[in-house]
């Protein structure tokens, strides 16, 4: 809780909210803001929002509120520590029967579930439907509409869609019930004497390390959605996954919006200027995390700096011409010529690495260039 809070803290320092578009939270390598964006905090103290808007009235649960909280929670903690320092001894601690030090495991952990199952019941019953809190961000599948508003359950086979957030909801409310009747019985039916000596349940370290066990499970399927994308970890605070890079998955949609466009008798210039900046802004490798490099640690505007404007969409043409488009720079290279091909995938232009050897260089083949939509439309 003190971390979180001091990095939460430390994070709103050096966060610049100016632009939400071309200098989002992830290009500035921002680790629990996305976090808290995710569960309805979008505003500061400071009289901005993530959103880019103005904010007259944040209320308490503003980001330095959060931070704030848990500053206060790992103190309190931290007394309530010391108390059971002091107070160690105590009749709970001991058997009623032999007066001997003793901690009734079996109950500790029907307690510990009765009370988490609550809490997670909770979170999906009441803050992600928005019965009694903001519910959570929800974007659409090209991460471009996104805001926080109430999610509804989703009962049905849509609910394990792992990009459909109304999982997340009924997710929550059904393993709370479970775990919350689960909870009981382990608190209300002892084990058997075979079983509770087979399992060692009487062994505070058998029972602390086979838990780490269900953390590590929860901690792998959170690493898995963060890298390969879910509902919970949108790209809007968290930034675009690799694959969506490979696939062309953002080069798919713009190109669908550009024809959509000129089916509708615009030009080319009108219809790539409809292109949000946003859209554009995530079909840029740059924005690849698998584009980092092992030892470059830091945020992404530490490797090629803040984007500024986008310039727009250049269409290549060979003097035949033929439109050219530059081939896609695969993820794992580190380096990759500037290839040109046609819409067959035939080579027609290239920047050569040795000029003497040259035979599809942008002059030689009499490239020209122009662009549509952005700042040089």
């Amino acid at each position: 809780a003190g971390w979180a809070g001091s990095m939460a803290l430390y994070e709103l320092a050096v966060f610049d909210p100016s632009d939400p578009v071309l200098n989002p939270m992830w290009r500035q390598g921002m680790f629990v803001m996305p976090f808290m964006a995710r569960l309805g905090i979008t505003d500061s103290w400071g009289g901005w929002s993530i959103t880019g808007e103005s904010v007259s009235n944040p209320g308490i649960w503003s980001f330095e509120g959060v931070a704030l909280t848990h500053i206060v929670l790992s103190g309190m903690c931290f007394l309530a520590a010391i108390w059971h320092w002091v107070y160690w001894d105590l009749e709970l601690f001991r058997d009623p029967r032999t007066g001997e030090p003793a901690l009734d495991l079996p109950k500790i952990f029907g307690i510990h579930l009765f009370l988490s199952s609550l809490l997670c019941f909770g979170f999906g019953a009441f803050h992600v439907t928005g019965t009694f809190g903001p519910g959570i961000w929800v974007s659409d599948a090209y991460g471009v509409t996104g805001r926080v508003q109430a999610v509804a359950p989703a009962w049905g086979p849509e609910g394990f869609n792992p990009f459909n957030p109304g999982g997340i909801a009924s997710h929550h409310i059904a393993a709370g019930i479970l775990g919350l009747l689960a909870g009981v019985f382990h608190l209300t039916i002892r084990p058997p004497q075979r079983l509770y000596r087979a399992l060692r349940m009487g062994n505070i370290e058998t029972v602390l390390s086979s838990s780490i066990a269900a953390v590590f499970f929860a901690a792998f399927i959170t690493s898995g959605t963060m890298w390969y994308g879910a509902a919970a970890t949108p790209i809007e605070l968290f930034g675009p996954t690799r694959y969506q890079w490979d696939s062309g998955y953002f080069q798919q949609e713009i190109e669908r919006r550009v024809e959509t466009s000129l089916n509708e008798g615009l030009s080319l210039s009108q219809a790539w200027s409809r292109i949000p900046d946003k859209l554009a802004f995530y079909d840029y490798i740059g924005n690849n995390p698998a584009k980092g490099g092992l030892f470059r640690a830091g945020p992404m505007n530490k490797g090629d700096g803040i984007a500024e404007a986008w310039l727009g969409h250049p269409v290549f043409q060979d003097k035949e011409g033929r439109e050219l488009t530059v081939r896609r720079m695969p993820a794992f290279f580190e380096t990759f010529p500037v290839i040109l091909v046609d819409k067959d995938g035939i080579v027609r232009a290239d920047i050569p690495f040795r000029r003497a050897e040259s035979k599809y260089s942008i002059e030689q083949v009499g490239v020209s260039c122009n662009f549509y939509g952005g700042k040089l439309n």
